[in-house]
C-alpha cells in the first residue's frame, strides 16, 4: 500500500485545525518565550494558553481587548522534524490485506506534513532505521511537500533500528525553534530508545513521539505449533504457542511500551499509542484536542 491520491484528498479534513494553527499552538503551549538582554519584539502572534503572561504586551490588549505575546527575532518560524522509522519491522501486518505500520506511519507523517505546510512553516522529514536512511533537510512549500510523500512511497525496509545513533546523527540538523515528531513501533532495546528520545529532546523545544503497533502483534491470536520469521534479524524459530506464553508475551509488550511511555514523560515529550486499523485522522483531533486547551499528556 502507497499513499494514495484518496488519502491526500481527505487530508482537507484537517483543514479545520489549520484554520487554529495548531502545530504552532503546540510548540506555543509547550514552552516559555526567551527574552535576550536588549532584545526588541519583532512581532506579535496571539496568546496560547501556557505562554509567560510576562511577554503578553499589554498595550495591544488595552486597544484590542485581546491577548498578544510579543515575538523576538529567534522564535518567528517554526521549523517541525518528523522522523519515521523505516526498519524491517515495520513491513509488519497480521492481515496481508491491510496496511503495515509503515503505511500508517507515513499517513501520520504525511499528516503533519500536511499541517505545517498549510501554515506557511518548514518541515524537515526523515527516515531511520540503524541509522538516518533517506533526508529531507527543513523547507517550506507545496513541493516539499509533494516531496515527501514521494520520499515514502520510494522507501525501502530493511535492517534493525538504532534511535540512539539515528538520534545522533539527526540532532546536528536541528538549528532553530523546532516541533520533533518520531514515529516508530519501538522495537528495539530500552536504553538506546532512551538515549534517542533524550538526544532529540535536548535540540527540540517540544516533541511528539508516536508508538505504532499493529493489533495482530498486540493480540497474537496463535496456538499450537509455530514458525516465527524475524523481520529484522531473517531468523526462524519453532514454538508450540500456549495460552500461558500468550500472556507472558503480552505482560512483557505493555511493559515496554510503558516503560517507552515513562522516557517520553522524563524528556517531557507527549506519548501516544495507536494500532493501525484506527482511522489517522482521529489521531491528529484526539492530539490535537489537548493541545487546544493547553493541556499534554502523556498517552
Amino acid at each position: 500500500m502507497m499513499i494514495d491520491t484518496d488519502f491526500i484528498k481527505q487530508l482537507k479534513k484537517l483543514d479545520l485545525l489549520v484554520k487554529k494553527k495548531i502545530i504552532s499552538s503546540y510548540a506555543g503551549a509547550k514552552r516559555s518565550l526567551r527574552q535576550g538582554r536588549g532584545m526588541e519584539p519583532v512581532d506579535h502572534r496571539e496568546y496560547f494558553p501556557g505562554d509567560d503572561l510576562k511577554f503578553v504586551d499589554w498595550k495591544v490588549y488595552a486597544r484590542t481587548e485581546k491577548l498578544f505575546i510579543k515575538r523576538f527575532e529567534e522564535e518567528k518560524s517554526l521549523t517541525t522534524h518528523i522522523l519515521v522509522d523505516c526498519s524491517n519491522s515495520m513491513n509488519y501486518t497480521l492481515q496481508k490485506s491491510h496496511r503495515t505500520k509503515f503505511d500508517y506511519a507515513s499517513m501520520l507523517a504525511i499528516g503533519f506534513a500536511y499541517l505545517v505546510t498549510k501554515e506557511n512553516e518548514k518541515f524537515g522529514l526523515s527516515t531511520f532505521n540503524m541509522g538516518l536512511n533517506n533526508v529531507m533537510q527543513p523547507k517550506r512549500g507545496k513541493r516539499q511537500f509533494f516531496s515527501a510523500i514521494d520520499l515514502l512511497n520510494k522507501q525501502k525496509l530493511k535492517d534493525r533500528t538504532d534511535l540512539e545513533l539515528s538520534a545522533k546523527q539527526y540532532s546536528k540538523i536541528i538549528r532553530t525553534r523546532s516541533l520533533v515528531v518520531v514515529i516508530s513501533d519501538f522495537l528495539e532495546p530500552l536504553p538506546t530508545i532512551r538515549q534517542g528520545l533524550y538526544r532529540l529532546a535536548k535540540k527540540a523545544k517540544s516533541m511528539i513521539v508516536i508508538h505504532i503497533a499493529d493489533p495482530g502483534e498486540m493480540r497474537l491470536d496463535w496456538q499450537g505449533d509455530l514458525k516465527l520469521y524475524d523481520l529484522e534479524t531473517d531468523q526462524i524459530k519453532k514454538i508450540f504457542f500456549t495460552p500461558g506464553l500468550r500472556k507472558e508475551y503480552a505482560v512483557k509488550f505493555i511493559a515496554h511500551i510503558e516503560n517507552v511511555r515513562k522516557v517520553c514523560k522524563d524528556v517531557g515529550a507527549d506519548f501516544f499509542s495507536f494500532p493501525t486499523d484506527k482511522d489517522p485522522f482521529d489521531i491528529f483531533f484526539e492530539i490535537t484536542h489537548l493541545t487546544s486547551r493547553g493541556h499534554h499528556s502523556y498517552r
